[in-house]
């Protein structure tokens, strides 16, 4: 019989108890529902709300079900309708009386947000850990090459040359703003909800702050029933995790290009790729495929989250029940993904050959040889002309930049002399290009040193 049944003369339908349950998921919180009711219960009896002698079994008898859900010598009743309902069912089964008290003052609505609250706060600090791996790995094969130019692209067209250490110090630039999420994120979901109760609070004198402080929160939610109905910290953690998962999947799209045979700019590790079951050549780069596939996957759960609060008047309703698949969900695929993402990272090799060859085919410097124009006087736009010409003839006759003879140059202006070799050099054209967020290897060197700067303040910051 539930323990909500007094008001009612029949039992649950099954097919229903079994549509009204989220045991299935919501298990994973058991750690979570027993600290928050070990500190529950000590408040209870600080406060002189119950006696403390059934204070005292309460906690006894929590660690006792904590210890035997952790051995496994305790299993779920997949029957029962949630986490809080089936540990109190268990905790009242052994200790009797005493357990029926630890429910005072307190709902399952502002239960239900602090265990998911406790539960979020940890798996963002896991994630935060995941992502901070991967920037590790980026950073590192940045310092590994500075000097390895390749071509950077607009449109997926060959553009102007860069370093491969200035393409990867564009992902960490973004894998450190979703650090920089997940710190907020946390911050702003470290607000006990215990204590708001059903929505109303309670007349029982109880001591939320020393709730609070006790499991580790920063203070209390300022208003009940936004306490007991608030999922911000829910749709807040699955946008960072769309993020995280974006730039993932934008990186698994360019390793999909850099592994192919018409780049070949790097070869993944033979322990993370697969071959094909008919063309024993392949190498395929499936990781990276499954983490853009994913990707839908998280921004789907965090479309239902949004919908699922789009509509919902105040306070606890039981579509909230909706959000722990979604977020758990995320939580467990970004996870995974990063796990997989960072060591193919770790164990690729780089062949700075192929991209500089690569550079050297598409007229890569064509904007350097219209800047050497215009610092000797010639106005841009009538330099940006004469250098597009000087690139269809190059293309008519199956030449390049840099191998057009000097006097095909000077029929078109005697402005250009032999230091016009030295200034669309490919290595020239990157090292001149010096300013801060530059693909110069001293400038690429500046912003390794000032990223490293940066994760030290944000790990400051995620130090709780």
């Amino acid at each position: 019989m539930k323990m909500w049944s007094g008001r009612f003369t029949k039992e649950l339908d099954s097919t229903i108890n079994d549509f009204n349950s989220s045991l299935s998921f919501d298990h994973v919180m058991y750690h979570e529902d027993i600290q928050g009711s070990i500190a529950h219960a000590t408040m209870l009896g600080k406060c002189g709300i119950i006696p403390q002698e059934d204070t005292d079994k309460i906690i006894e008898g929590l660690k006792g079900i904590l210890s035997d859900l952790d051995s496994g010598a305790l299993q779920f009743d997949f029957t029962a309708e949630d986490i809080h309902m089936f540990v109190e069912q268990v905790l009242t089964e052994r200790i009797g009386d005493a357990g029926k008290r630890l429910h005072t003052a307190r709902s399952r609505n502002d239960q239900v947000a602090l265990d998911t609250k406790m539960y979020l706060k940890k798996q963002t600090d896991l994630i935060y850990d995941e992502v901070h791996k991967l920037l590790d790995v980026i950073i590192a094969k940045a310092k590994e090459n500075l000097y390895s130019v390749m071509p950077g692209y607009t449109h997926l067209q060959v553009a102007q040359p860069v370093t491969f250490a200035h393409h990867l110090m564009a992902y960490a630039q973004m894998f450190a703003r979703d650090l920089d999420r997940l710190n907020d994120c946390y911050d702003r979901m470290n607000y006990s909800p215990l204590g708001s109760c059903a929505l109303a609070g309670t007349s029982y004198p109880t001591d939320r702050e020393f709730v609070a402080q006790q499991l580790g929160f920063a203070g209390v939610t300022q208003n009940s029933m936004d306490g007991v109905s608030d999922r911000d910290y829910c749709v807040e953690l699955a946008a960072a995790i769309s993020l995280i998962m974006t730039h993932l999947s934008r990186l698994s799209e360019e390793v999909v290009l850099w592994c192919s045979s018409e780049f070949k700019f790097i070869e993944l590790d033979d322990a993370f790729a697969t071959g094909s079951s008919i063309m024993p050549q392949k190498k395929n780069p499936d990781i990276t495929e499954l983490i853009r596939g994913k990707t839908g996957r998280v921004n789907g759960d965090l479309v239902t989250l949004l919908t699922m609060l789009k509509g919902l008047p105040l306070a606890y309703n039981k579509d909230m029940q909706e959000d722990k698949e979604a977020i758990f969900d995320s939580i467990e695929t970004v996870k995974v993904c990063l796990g997989a993402c960072t060591p193919m990272l770790d164990t690729m090799t780089v062949k700075p050959e192929n991209m500089r060859a690569a550079a050297a085919k598409g007229f890569i410097n064509a904007t350097d040889c219209a800047d050497y124009l215009t610092k000797k006087g010639v106005p841009f736009r009538e330099a940006y002309k004469l250098t597009g010409q000087l690139v269809r003839l190059c293309i008519e006759s199956g030449l390049t930049l840099e191998t057009l003879p000097l006097e095909k140059y000077r029929e078109f202006s005697d402005i250009f002399e032999e230091d016009l070799f030295t200034a669309i050099d490919l290595q020239t054209c990157v090292d001149q290009r010096k300013v801060i967020g530059g693909p110069a290897p001293v400038a690429v060197t500046a912003q390794i040193a000032e990223m490293e700067q940066r994760i030290i303040k944000l790990d400051e910051n995620h130090k709780h």
